[in-house]
């Protein structure tokens, strides 16, 4: 079994917001593997681990699909949980998270790390004890010149940045899948490529 959880905020006020990518990518996920998914989108979520929690099969590997929804600096707590009653190793998740250090059309996979100043996964790392998990940053920035990074992140994507957004929503969407089936070393190979733009 394999564990994937999408980092953002719960609620309203910061759907699609460039916090909440990880959530988007979780989504997609759902859509495309979920029970049910082709007649309707997928089943409905579940609450539990003080998150929304789906099942998925994925290149025929059971998948945990998972969104915490404690706010991003609480998110370690839905996650250990998870990993706790499920019993999962930790070279079988992975967490998906924004990273404003990367520009908008990069994704990086990682089979561990630092939070490189990320607060959802930073809570992670402190509740698990451990940094040696897979995660796959999807780069939102750069942040202006004169914006706090804080209020970046919380703002949406612009007109502008849609169609780069959609392209690495699906690139994020596969890589996942990829590291499902094939593992992190596979993935980190073919999906840490910059891609061929048009």
């Amino acid at each position: 079994m394999k564990l994937v959880v999408g980092l953002g905020n719960p609620g309203r006020n910061y759907e699609k917001t460039r916090h909440n990518v990880g959530f988007e990518v979780i989504r997609r996920l759902a859509q495309r593997h979920a029970a049910g998914a082709g007649q309707g989108g997928g089943a409905a979520s579940k609450r539990k681990f003080d998150g929304e929690l789906q099942e998925a099969l994925i290149g025929g590997e059971r998948t945990l699909l998972l969104m915490p929804q404690t706010f991003m600096n609480l998110s370690g707590q839905s996650v250990r949980q998870a990993v706790d009653f499920y019993k999962i190793a930790q070279d079988e998740f992975l967490v998906i998270c924004d990273d404003f250090q990367l520009p908008l059309g990069k994704i990086r996979l990682r089979a561990g790390g630092s939070d490189g100043g990320q607060k959802g996964l930073a809570d992670t790392i402190r509740q698990l004890g451990s940094n040696a998990f897979s995660r796959l940053r999807f780069g939102i920035g750069p942040v202006p010149e004169g914006w706090e990074a804080a209020d970046f992140v919380l703002g949406k994507f612009g007109k502008a940045e849609q169609k780069l957004l959609e392209n690495e929503l699906v690139r994020a969407t596969i890589a996942v899948e990829t590291w499902v089936e094939r593992g992190i070393a596979v993935a980190m190979n073919i999906h840490n490529a910059d891609p061929l733009r048009d």
